[in-house]
């Protein structure tokens, strides 16, 4: 599984020969990439921020991910043309990919309107092997938390039975978590692995992500936190074995 980091919340993850791209949103100052360079199979939108779902026509021969109220609307506004609508608890199998939706604390108005909502904002954990309760200790498995609050799930559902080795958390604060409840997050799904994200793109969530790695120091929690430069790779597989 590689990961790569778009800046914002806009990740390419990897599995086997399947590319998923998740929350196409390639104006911020982090990256370079043009977009028309990816290919990917899936995309997957955490909720219906413009922030998070701009370049979603961008891709409109890959097969979207979202609730069926995000999926909805990106059809009739943005072209997409294949898409399934799944919900909290779910999981879909993207060829060699399995993608579970989880919950995240947030809002969703679509396109940052007050009109309607996407309904419940999501999180995705994204694994090589299907979520059973038995633990498979060969699996790779990524959480990407989306736009999100500090939330209980993820001490008590999202860590101990979907097993995220790695991790990718909202610092910014003012939208989302900053450093600090970051940092609890990543101690409570208790990954090997920890991203910031959604950082420094606009000034209300202008942050030192050293501010991070000092906060997840404190809870004692042992996991290494890799500040991503924008559109660098992180080989999770060579980490793993």
């Amino acid at each position: 599984m590689e990961l790569t980091w778009y800046g914002h919340s806009t990740w390419h993850v990897t599995v086997d020969d399947t590319e998923l791209l998740i929350d196409p949103f390639f104006d911020n100052p982090k990256t370079d990439t043009d977009p028309e360079e990816l290919d990917p199979d899936y995309v997957l939108l955490t909720h219906g921020h413009a922030d998070h779902i701009a370049d979603a026509d961008r891709f409109r021969d890959a097969h979207f991910v979202a609730t069926p109220e995000v999926i909805g609307y990106v059809t009739d506004e943005y072209g997409v043309e294949d898409g399934t609508g799944m919900n909290m608890g779910g999981t879909f199998e993207a060829d060699d990919a399995f993608v579970t939706m989880v919950r995240a604390d947030h809002t969703n108005g679509l396109d940052t309107g007050y009109g309607a909502s996407g309904g419940m904002p999501a999180g995705f954990v994204i694994s090589d092997t299907k979520p059973t309760q038995v633990s498979d200790e060969e699996s790779e498995t990524f959480y990407h938390a989306g736009d999100t609050s500090l939330m209980s799930e993820m001490r008590d559902v999202i860590g101990p039975f979907l097993e995220p080795d790695a991790v990718a958390v909202p610092i910014g604060d003012h939208f989302t978590m900053g450093p600090a409840q970051a940092a609890i997050a990543v101690d409570w799904v208790d990954a090997d692995y920890a991203f910031p994200m959604h950082y420094d793109t606009f000034p209300p969530i202008e942050q030192d992500p050293e501010d991070f790695v000092r906060e997840v120091d404190a809870t004692g929690n042992d996991a290494e936190v890799h500040v991503l430069d924008g559109d660098e790779t992180f080989d999770l597989s060579d980490q793993l074995w």
